[in-house]
């Protein structure tokens, strides 16, 4: 199964979504969920239950709500994580796609994939 996203409050750019729906990306953000102002968590788990991977700036956050889920027997349907104001919209998008193009939902399940490491 394709990789659906969900973004985040940190990581939302209207180009970034424009750009990926315009290659046929299934993409929803925090404001089109009405969830914008949610703490972390609630962002984690409502991108579970869609089965959306989390795309977020929030490093630190994710990284320790993955390891706390993890110790629980909790799973979430994947996060990637991107440093914030590293990468132009262009660059977020063509990263972004190489997860997608790359991994499918199921490889994503309970995983973390730092954009950095998709060049």
């Amino acid at each position: 199964m394709t990789i659906r996203l969900y973004l985040d409050d940190d990581c939302l750019a209207k180009g970034l979504v424009k750009a990926l729906r315009s290659d046929g990306v299934d993409v929803v953000t925090a404001q089109e969920a009405g969830i914008a102002g949610y703490d972390d968590e609630e962002h984690l788990a409502y991108a579970t239950e869609q089965g959306r991977v989390l795309y977020s700036f929030n490093r630190g956050d994710f990284l320790r709500l993955n390891k706390q889920w993890l110790e629980a027997n909790r799973s979430h349907a994947g996060i990637i994580l991107a440093a914030q104001q590293r990468y132009g919209i262009g660059e977020q998008k063509r990263r972004i796609m190489k997860v997608i193009n790359g991994k499918s939902a199921e490889d994503m399940m309970n995983c973390v994939e730092f954009l950095n490491r998709w060049g």
